[in-house]
């Protein structure tokens, strides 16, 4: 059963960013997803890290306020291994919308480290690299 959670919880997490046909990205779904205090990393084009906040904050603004629309990402492949309360996912993502006016999309890589709390299986940190 934890395959199909896990499955579930990373198909909810790339829905959080969907803005097609109008609707409005959930980004703050990413609070209830991650634990509070969780880690957030992106490696390119710069190395940045991010708490929940600092990276959720201004990726709400972004997909609602008209300048990245029609906006979705999904995985295209992955492979996730668990062991008792732990797990660990990597897989290949693609994404596409509008951003400014310009057709925006692209790919790359994310991981994610999932623990069995208490509530369920939540996100502990995720990584992303896009491919350039």
């Amino acid at each position: 059963m934890s395959k199909t959670e896990i499955d579930q919880l990373t198909a909810e997490f790339f829905g959080a960013f969907d803005n097609r046909d109008g609707q409005v990205a959930d980004v703050a779904r990413i609070r209830r997803l991650m634990l509070p205090q969780g880690v957030i990393v992106s490696t390119a084009p710069t190395f940045t890290v991010y708490s929940v906040e600092e990276f959720v904050e201004p990726r709400e603004r972004l997909l609602n306020d008209g300048r990245l629309v029609g906006f979705s990402e999904w995985e295209t492949s992955e492979r996730t291994e668990i062991v008792g309360d732990i797990a660990s996912r990597t897989g290949e993502y693609r994404k596409s919308g509008t951003l400014d006016g310009q057709p925006y999309g692209g790919g790359g890589t994310k991981t994610f480290q999932f623990v069995r709390t208490p509530e369920g299986w939540r996100i502990a940190a995720f990584s992303w690299y896009d491919e350039a």
